[in-house]
């Protein structure tokens, strides 16, 4: 594989799930390498991370997923990768199911590819609750962009150079990077795609949207930047030709 490919995987207090995908992906994605960024766990993710011989950043205050990932999106810019893999730390996500993203990315030239849950009808259980809200962003990026996005707030996506440097940059990347990073992609002109995908629901560990206050302020951020979006679009000046 001449491609140089980095799965980017953000952890906080995996220490139960860390070594589930850094495994997968070295039986199931020969080739690719791997950086794990650890936020500031309170557990034994870092140790864990030592003893399985795994490249890795040791983030010493706690940046929030977003941080994480912008982390090792910006390691893959600094060394120069063709691709980054953005993959689960609670092996909910299947290295095997990547390939149907680099397959994707090569064969359209699209700059992000994203891993859907709901293109087609698979096992994973999706609570009703987060399915409305899906359901949600995809009507709200379908009528600011024209595209159906099936799954926005999959956090398995391939992206190729053009978007990694972009990522890169301070203020590309928000706290919550879902439907509203998408619907900014593709109002800017790159260009998003979807696969169907497999995944596994979460066997221990909390999701970081847990509890109460951090779903509401997740949606009610996500629909505000969306709006915004939206309005900008709509007054955005057309380019005068000559």
């Amino acid at each position: 594989m001449a491609d140089r490919i980095l799965f980017v995987i953000p952890a906080y207090n995996e220490e139960k799930n860390i070594s589930m995908p850094i495994d997968d992906i070295r039986t199931n994605f020969k080739g690719a390498d791997i950086i794990v960024v650890n936020d500031c766990s309170k557990d034994n993710t870092l140790k864990v991370l030592q003893e399985l011989n795994v490249d890795y950043v040791d983030l010493q205050v706690n940046l929030g997923y977003s941080g994480a990932v912008q982390t090792g999106i910006k390691y893959a810019k600094r060394n120069d990768y063709d691709y980054v893999i953005q993959f689960d730390g609670d092996g909910q996500h299947l290295a095997s199911e990547t390939h149907k993203l680099y397959d994707a990315i090569k064969a359209s030239g699209a700059n992000i590819v994203i891993g859907s849950r709901f293109i087609e009808k698979t096992e994973y259980k999706h609570p009703l609750f987060r399915r409305m809200g899906t359901w949600f962003f995809t009507f709200l990026i379908k009528l600011i962009t024209g595209e159906k996005i099936t799954d926005p707030t999959s956090g398995l996506q391939m992206l190729d150079r053009k978007t990694i440097t972009r990522y890169s940059q301070p203020g590309q990347y928000p706290e919550f990077p879902d439907a509203n990073l998408i619907a900014k992609m593709i109002v800017d002109g790159y260009k998003v795609r979807e696969v169907s995908c497999i995944m596994k629901e979460r066997t221990d560990g909390v999701s970081m949207h847990a509890g109460i206050i951090k779903p509401i302020k997740y949606v009610i951020k996500n629909i505000y930047s969306l709006l915004i979006i939206g309005i900008t679009k709509v007054f955005r000046r057309k380019p005068k030709y000559v």
